[in-house]
């Protein structure tokens, strides 16, 4: 099948399929004598993986090593499954930082809504930000866009 009829039955762009190519999780097909990418009945299976892949939060590095297992004669299966357990460990550590993050922000409305002058003080810019208090673990510190004025 060419890319379009590919396309209208997986679902995804032409657009996307090529990228996948070139990305090496699709294998580049066969071509017709005119030149046209010529699609077989695994591509639908295989866009249909890459897709369900995605949606669990496996990069493309990722999805085309389980491929590679995969296309070298071997279950993928325990392999997934360790993927699968670093990306839930992943998220996990993300969870509890954008918590700790959450609690910060909270701090700091809460702090906000302190009757203090709002007015603009040469020495502050913002106190709702200036006051010392922890930051949440995982902050970074950033330089400066500039060191002209803030408004």
């Amino acid at each position: 099948m060419k890319i379009g009829e590919l396309a209208a039955v997986s679902g995804a762009t032409p657009k996307t399929i090529r990228f996948y190519e070139e990305a090496g999780v699709l294998p580049e097909p066969a071509r017709t004598l005119g030149g046209y990418r010529n699609y077989g009945a695994d591509a639908v299976d295989r866009l249909a993986f890459i897709g369900h892949a995605q949606a669990a939060g496996l990069s493309l590095r990722q999805i085309r090593q389980i491929l590679a297992i995969h296309d070298g004669g071997n279950p993928p299966c325990a392999h997934v499954r360790n993927v699968l357990t670093e990306r839930l460990d992943d998220v996990r550590a993300q969870m509890a930082e954008l918590i700790t993050l959450e609690t910060h922000l909270e701090m700091l409305l809460a702090r906000g809504q302190e009757s203090r002058p709002t007015e603009h003080d040469n020495g502050s810019i913002c106190w709702i930000l200036e006051a010392e208090t922890p930051t949440p673990t995982g902050a970074a510190m950033q330089e400066p866009a500039s060191t002209g004025h803030i408004c």
